[in-house]
């Protein structure tokens, strides 16, 4: 899978699931991307990279969002 495709089908993806959820584990990303993990991760990496997605960790949960989206997003905020 390309990059600019696996950033499509994520966005995509996200996007839909915005209505109940903004943030996503690891393993959510990587089953939408239908890949094994160390593939997938170098996408998500590069996805935060190109700021498509942004990384948010509690210090002991690690989760994916789009920026600006969430509740964590509006009490910093950035909306």
């Amino acid at each position: 899978m390309e990059y600019e495709e696996a950033k499509q089908l994520i966005v995509e993806q996200l996007t839909k699931k915005l209505k109940t959820k903004s943030k996503f584990y690891f393993n959510d990303l990587s089953k939408i991307l239908d890949m094994k993990p160390r593939d997938a991760k170098k996408i998500v990496n590069k996805l935060v990279e190109d700021g498509v997605l942004e990384y948010w960790s509690s210090g002991s949960t690690s989760m994916y969002g789009m920026p600006g989206t969430g509740k964590q997003a509006h009490s910093e905020g950035e909306d």
